[in-house]
């Protein structure tokens, strides 16, 4: 009969082939308990006593016993795949005794990189002795018991009974070593959510040993490139199904990079050699296999065998001979290839830019298309332009077209008017679209003469339609980005709108239709413009109703954005700085050309849905004119059939074009263990990945049904998840008084009442359509590290901030104050509080603050003399200003997007709506007809006793 061995930390049982025993490894050496510790070096090369195998261009001979000495055992082609080997490129430096025992010794588990889990890994415990802070599956990680100490190592290991050479008498019945996400139950009725947690990262991704053929740490891609709903990949779908649990990719594959966060560059590898599989081209990654002598490689994906490309072990630049396991693609779950001439289907094209500016009376006496103006120019030099190839052509539209010609030399543009908006036509076949650099003086004297030129214009109309046609037909032959600014509704030619804003259909299920496209011109024009490589980025300046619903329809299908400024009067500051910051940024920013998506997977695995802003060119292929930066897209998976591998490799590659004129190909891998587990399941499910994908469902059921159905959405999946968890993984089936949830999920029930309290779909009859259909499009392109608080808005108590909040740390970055619970109770009536969404930034101001600090921070003498309202804080001499501001400012610079939130003062007894808004933001309140978050739990709770036969 066997007995239940509980093995110290850090150690763990491996069948051995050879000896037809078990033998005790210690992780974070790989070595047996006979073996003399080692240091193996993360990217060496082997020792210098071992010849190094000849070799010249074309040609690499691994002999065999290189190949066993280096990955310890017999020939490599040999092996099963879950065999526990050295890697490449690590070998044992213990001398002859240890190379007599067989080596065990685990990439990544050893060296001075094992105290540096790789984004998705499990960290493991430091070699002999070294401390380590709990983790995901230790002691104060998702429910991991306390290790017991390594000084009991001796009586572990006398109780085990083992024997090298043989199976002892009374040696344990292993039961597989394959490493499992510990679960903690926790009962969320009655318990204060932990908010700090929405900052946590993932649960790691538990690879076996050497599914990675290096040590190196970034073999997982950081979470903000791409994550999955669950870090454990289920071996069928009728277990996915079961688990009730979504099965998606979430990713921004482009997300802005920010050295002030510590963000590394993208490899790029320069050397045009790409490594691919020839049936199912994935890309050469570091979980594929060499074999063969290392003359070919075992595609991860599909199995099949490739020949190694005859450069890949050469050092082209330097014509010698280069180290394999220091690729880039070998260590790197990121990388980005330089692409060679196969991959182009015409020469890369140059950055291409039409401006379409209304110029009608509103938009003039908006001050919108002064700032427009001052804003181009001011950024000449900052638009992408690096080989001077890139090309600006700007149209004016009222109720005509207004053209205007920038030839080479000129110092003025003339203008050309065209009337005709049914069939337009360029009024001139050159000069239109014109070379930044060449064109320039002509550029700078349009640009600073724009707004006066239609100053007394009393022209009220607007014929955007027609001058985005004109803009199509000038960069069609291109490709390239028109960006649209317009301040009134299209009234005139092609794709005329009615304003359609009802107020007797707000709260009703009629109120859906409001949500989706009133003319079809607008989807099919996008589709046209797709089909051209154009995409189109969309300014509303809103002071009555601009139908942001269909005008979204065309960055939605072109892969732009669409940006909102309701009520927008240049002459506030704060709105003319808000726009002239955000526009700066977005001509700024650099963009991905002509680019193409597709994500491939293991076999069995297949993309079954896409949200997010793109045009799908066929059955997984998605199309994006432009890649913009830091733009999220979700894509769900479904399992065709079982998976058999011990883990699943997804791979995500964006072929396109930079906006430097290089053909690139950005790839992006990842690996998942796989599972049969329904368990196994629930620990390794991610709670920001899972409200990311039920965000983009249900904005998507909002438009096709209702909104109440979208609300029902969210909460009916959460009940069913919850009612999956209590009845077959905690076996607490029947009625009860907890709402049991993994520990790794505490926050997703917070996130989800938060979610249907949204402006973008919560209940209500007094947001305007405009509002609700501008928060949609954010809720379904900003990145996850956007999106979370603007679902679940950060709330920070301003006046009894730690001393180092507020003031720059050691690294120069400014310290946040600690985060609050959303809900009014923390709210004081002598109190200063920040509330902030990303989009919005509230300074509540208790009616009771004393007059010293109302005069430290706004610089007036009592409360009584503060107004609310939109404003900018002043910069004071004294420190608590100081802090307050730095705070602001490290608020608007901690989301990734060109989004600069306006500043609200809210005094405690302000007007109603403005103080209703701020409120509407503390989600764990009851407001209006929606529940708090203690009801949302209560309601949650009796979805999951109804679902007792799931």
């Amino acid at each position: 009969m066997s007995q239940e061995i509980h093995l110290p930390q850090g150690w763990e049982a491996r069948w051995d082939g050879q000896s037809n025993a078990y033998i005790y490894v210690e992780q974070s050496t790989g070595k047996s308990q006979w073996e003399v510790p080692t240091q193996p070096s993360y990217g060496s090369s082997p020792p210098p006593q071992q010849s190094a195998p000849s070799h010249r261009p074309g040609r690499r001979q691994y002999p065999t016993a290189q190949i066993q000495q280096v990955y310890g055992g017999g020939g490599y082609d040999n092996q099963p795949q879950q065999q526990h080997m050295a890697a490449p490129g690590y070998p044992d430096q213990g001398g002859a005794q240890q190379q007599q025992q067989p080596q065990y010794f685990t990439p990544g588990l050893g060296g001075h990189d094992a105290h540096q889990p790789a984004y998705g890994q499990q960290p493991q415990q430091p070699a002999y002795g070294g401390q380590q802070a709990p983790s995901y599956g230790q002691q104060g990680g998702y429910g991991g018991q306390q290790q017991q100490p390594v000084d009991q190592m001796a009586n572990q290991f006398q109780q085990m009974n083992m024997g090298y050479g043989g199976q002892g008498q009374g040696q344990p019945q292993m039961q597989g070593q394959k490493q499992l996400h510990s679960i903690q139950t926790v009962n969320l009725i009655g318990m204060q959510p932990d908010v700090s947690g929405l900052d946590a990262p993932p649960p790691p991704y538990l690879l076996p040993p050497n599914a990675s053929v290096t040590a190196s740490p970034h073999v997982q891609p950081d979470p903000s490139y791409q994550r999955c709903t669950l870090t454990s990949m289920p071996t069928t779908q009728s277990l996915l199904n079961k688990s009730k649990l979504p099965l998606a990719l979430v990713m921004a594959p482009y997300r802005s990079f920010r050295e002030s966060d510590g963000d590394d560059p993208v490899p790029v590898i320069e050397d045009s050699v790409i490594a691919r599989c020839r049936r199912c081209r994935a890309y050469i990654n570091p979980f594929v296999t060499f074999i063969e002598g290392g003359n070919r490689w075992k595609c991860c994906m599909c199995g099949l065998s490739n020949e190694v490309p005859q450069l890949f072990d050469w050092n082209q630049a330097e014509n010698k001979q280069a180290d394999r396991w220091a690729r880039k693609e070998l260590n790197h779950s990121v990388v980005e290839f330089i692409a060679p001439t196969e991959y182009m289907v015409r020469p890369p094209q140059p950055p291409v830019y039409a401006f379409v500016i209304d110029v009608s009376q509103q938009a003039i006496q908006s001050g919108m298309v002064a700032v427009a103006a001052r804003t181009i120019l001011e950024s000449l030099d900052n638009i992408p332009n690096a080989d001077k190839r890139t090309k600006i052509a700007i149209i004016a539209v009222s109720t005509s077209l207004h053209f205007f010609s920038l030839p080479v030399g000129a110092t003025e543009a003339s203008m050309l008017v065209v009337s005709d908006l049914t069939d337009v036509f360029l009024p001139k076949p050159v000069d239109l679209l014109v070379n930044l650099t060449e064109s320039r003086p002509a550029i700078e004297s349009l640009l600073g003469k724009l707004s006066d030129m239609f100053q007394d214009s009393h022209t009220v109309g607007n014929a955007l339609g027609s001058a985005l046609q004109a803009a199509h037909q000038l960069i069609g032959k291109i490709g390239g980005k028109i960006i649209a600014l317009t301040a009134t509704l299209p009234t005139l030619g092609e794709g005329a709108l009615k304003a359609r804003d009802d107020p007797k259909l707000l709260g009703t299920s009629k109120e859906s239709s409001l949500l989706n496209a009133a003319s079809s011109f607008y989807k099919t024009f996008a589709i046209e413009c797709s089909k051209q490589q154009v995409a189109v980025d969309m300014f509303l300046f809103s002071t009555s109703y601009t139908d942001v619903a269909t005008l979204s329809c065309l960055p939605r299908y072109t892969a732009g954005q669409t940006y909102l400024y309701p009520g927008f009067n240049a002459s506030r500051s704060e709105d003319a700085i808000k726009f002239a910051t955000e526009f700066s940024k977005v001509l700024a920013m650099p963009i991905g050309l002509e680019a193409v998506i597709r994500v491939r997977a293991s076999r069995g695995i297949r993309m079954s849905a896409f949200h997010g802003n793109f045009f799908i060119r066929s059955t997984d292929l998605l199309a994006l004119p432009v890649v913009p930066t830091d733009q999220n897209y979700v894509i769900e998976l479904q399992l065709e059939d079982d998976i058999k591998g011990s883990f699943v490799v997804l791979q995500t590659a964006i072929l396109h074009t930079t906006c430097y004129g290089e053909r690139r190909i950005r790839v992006i891998t990842q690996a998942m263990p796989t599972t049969d587990s329904i368990s196994e399941l629930y620990g390794s499910a991610d709670q920001i990945a899972i409200a990311t994908y039920l965000t983009n469902k249900a904005v998507e059921r909002s438009m096709s049904h209702s909104l109440d159905d979208a609300r029902n959405t969210i909460t009916n999946k959460l009940g069913d998840m919850l009612s999956v968890y209590k009845n077959h993984v905690t076996s607490s089936a029947g009625a009860s008084a907890q709402l049991a949830v993994p520990d790794n999920l505490k926050l997703l029930p917070l996130l989800c009442c938060a979610l249907v309290k949204h402006v973008g779909l919560r209940e209500g009859a007094s947001i305007p359509p405009d509002l609700r259909a501008y928060a949609q499009c954010l809720l379904t392109t900003l990145p996850c590290q956007s999106l979370i608080p603007y679902i679940h808005p950060r709330f920070y108590s301003l006046h009894n901030m730690p001393p180092e909040a507020g003031n720059p740390g050691d690294d120069g970055i400014i310290t946040l104050p600690p985060a609050l619970n959303l809900t009014s109770e923390r709210l004081e009536r002598h109190g200063l509080f920040l509330i902030e969404d990303g989009q919005n930034i509230f300074i509540w101001v208790g009616h009771e603050a004393v007059p010293r600090l109302i005069q430290d921070v706004f610089d007036l003498p009592s409360y009584g003399e503060l107004t609310g309202g939109k404003t900018t804080l002043p910069l004071l001499e004294n420190p608590f200003s100081q802090r307050v501001n730095n705070i602001v400012a490290k608020t608007r610079e901690l989301r990734r997007g060109v989004y600069r939130p306006h500043v609200y003062v809210v005094k405690s007894d302000a007007e109603p709506a403005l103080r209703s808004w701020a409120l509407s933001l503390l989600v764990e309140d009851r407001m209006d007809h929606m529940s708090s978050y203690a009801q949302y739990l209560t309601t949650v709770k009796s979805k999951v006793g109804s679902n007792v036969s799931l």
